[in-house]
């Protein structure tokens, strides 16, 4: 005999089916007290367990609606009541018009990196709530993501969370939770805290992108042994997102990014263009001949706005990231200060910018002669050898470069060259607005590349305000250890807040850094602006 249509404490009348798990089935229900649309969660009747196992299930099913309704966060189901059915307990929820992530990606399809960056900004939103509310999730997955018919993305099911302060309900050796997303510590029976809940998301964004979960093997006890042991199977089609779930899916809890480092790298990969990566094997765009085996760290191309699907709204802008990708190619991304407005959900979020080299325009005017003579606020400093003067009036700027330079495309925000080997790079760009000092902006392209680059492949030599061309400045020096050799970097922000800001940014090789440096102080010493 069906339910379709039974009254459940007196008040719930249930409409239709949604969702059927082992434990329990989900009911779409009409609240006729306060004639309101709900889910209803029923447990199943388990004839098979004993009257101990029985009371651990109800007392997990009072402790999911518990935990959830310490939650507030738009980003977590709502959980209004707790209810008796015939001696079953049922949990009355928010009803939220939706898919769930898990049947999406069982549908064969698979995201875009930058969709799958903004499905894990609202999970990430909806942990650093529990976590907040000190509750642990412990079976993150894409069956417990529900995807909103408006866009809003939804965390469910904290059935098997974890209190602080409450006693576990496992048995001695018993391991609760999806076995694909348990975590290599929780997989060794070790105490596991926030780290477990992101190996989980970072498993979810991997079969996200990938379409399936990274670990996943023939039998259970295959796929928890490489959970522990295994390396991470290379990725195709993760794209940017690459570097952060490679970090979240470390088997060291201590090795993985903190709850705000994570949302950082996902806004970075949200706010690209959608048109930027597809669902195709992984390439790295303009591949360097094998030849060339790495390449310096590089800015990349200016992303778009994230679109205005009901991204959750986010308390900052996203801070840009150094990337060595396929064949050691880095990227260097450039937060500009200025935010733009975008409307998510009736709301508007601020979303930051960033601007980068390599667009899709070859705008500017450069003149390859020294007798080229720009509008300077400065004065003019004789060109040196084997230099010639560029005059830019796209960037307002005048600036020499060593002869032989090849320049690359550039947009109106920076112009990049690289030497006959493509092994050094030169960067002349620019912020609009100008923050306070650059070291803000360096500041937040920093702690993506500390994230980007773990296990002391980052190293900062120093960064420090000075002043230059009476202008507020910083000076930022690093270097990053690629596939094949270590590079080294430089760069001078200066600018006048809420004018523009001017960088200059010189790195290649460490082994010959002694070569190119005196390239940065030429460029430098003849940088003049409009």
């Amino acid at each position: 005999m069906s339910d379709e249509g039974r009254l459940i404490a007196g008040r719930y009348r249930l409409i239709d089916r949604i969702g059927r798990g082992g434990m329990g089935t989900v009911w779409r229900a009409e609240d006729e007290v306060l004639s309101r649309q709900i889910a209803l969660k029923r447990l199943h009747v388990q004839p098979h367990l004993t009257d101990d196992e029985l009371a651990t299930l109800y007392e997990r099913t009072r402790r999911e609606a518990r935990s959830a309704a310490r939650i507030a966060h738009p980003n977590v189901v709502v959980v209004h009541d707790v209810v008796d059915d015939g001696g079953l307990p049922c949990i009355v929820m928010e009803y939220v018009p939706s898919t769930t992530l898990g049947a999406l990606l069982k549908g064969g399809e698979v995201l875009a990196p930058t969709e799958a960056a903004r499905v894990g900004l609202g999970m990430i939103a909806a942990l650093r709530a529990a976590h907040a509310a000190g509750v642990l999730h412990r079976d993150v997955k894409p069956g417990n993501v529900l995807l909103g018919a408006d866009g809003r993305v939804v965390l469910t099911d904290f059935g098997i969370a974890m209190t602080s302060g409450t006693s576990t309900l496992t048995k001695t050796g018993e391991i609760v939770g999806s076995i694909d997303y348990i975590s290599p510590e929780r997989m060794k029976g070790r105490n596991s805290g926030p780290a477990a809940d992101l190996w989980a998301l970072g498993a979810t964004l991997y079969q996200s992108v990938e379409g399936r979960p990274p670990f996943r093997k023939d039998t259970a006890v295959e796929t928890a042994y490489a959970i522990v042991v295994d390396p991470l199977a290379p990725m195709k089609q993760a794209g940017s997102l690459e570097p952060l779930i490679e970090m979240l899916l470390a088997k060291d809890p201590a090795e993985r990014p903190s709850m705000e480092e994570a949302e950082r790298a996902l806004r970075v990969v949200a706010s690209e263009a959608p048109t930027q990566f597809h669902a195709q094997p992984h390439t790295e765009p303009h591949a360097q001949p094998p030849s060339q085996p790495d390449r310096q760290p590089k800015r990349q191309p200016k992303p778009q706005p994230a679109p205005t699907r009901s991204l959750p709204a986010q308390p900052s802008a996203p801070a840009p990231s150094d990337n060595v990708g396929g064949g050691g190619r880095g990227k260097r991304r450039v937060l500009v200060p200025g935010l733009i407005t975008v409307t998510v959900a009736g709301a508007a979020v601020a979303v930051g910018l960033y601007v980068t080299s390599h667009g899709d325009s070859d705008t500017g005017t450069h003149a390859a002669s020294a007798s080229s003579t720009p509008t300077s606020t400065s004065t003019s400093v004789p060109v040196p050898a084997g230099f010639h003067l560029v005059t830019d009036k796209t960037l307002g700027v005048s600036y020499p470069v060593p002869d032989g330079w090849k320049r690359g495309k550039a947009t109106s925000e920076s112009v990049t060259y690289t030497d006959k080997t493509g092994l050094a790079e030169l960067t002349i760009g620019t912020v609009d607005p100008a923050g306070p000092n650059p070291e803000s902006h360096f500041k937040n392209i920093e702690a993506n590349t500390k994230l980007n680059y773990p296990g002391g492949r980052y190293r900062k030599i120093r960064m420090q305000r000075t002043t230059f061309q009476d202008k507020a400045a910083a000076v930022w020096e690093f270097t990053i250890k690629g596939r094949a050799r270590v590079f080294r970097a430089i760069d001078l922000g200066f600018g006048q807040e809420g004018a523009k800001e001017y960088d200059i940014y010189l790195s290649a090789p460490d082994a010959q850094w002694d070569t190119y440096r005196p390239v940065f102080n030429k460029v430098k010493a003849g940088f003049t602006t409009d």
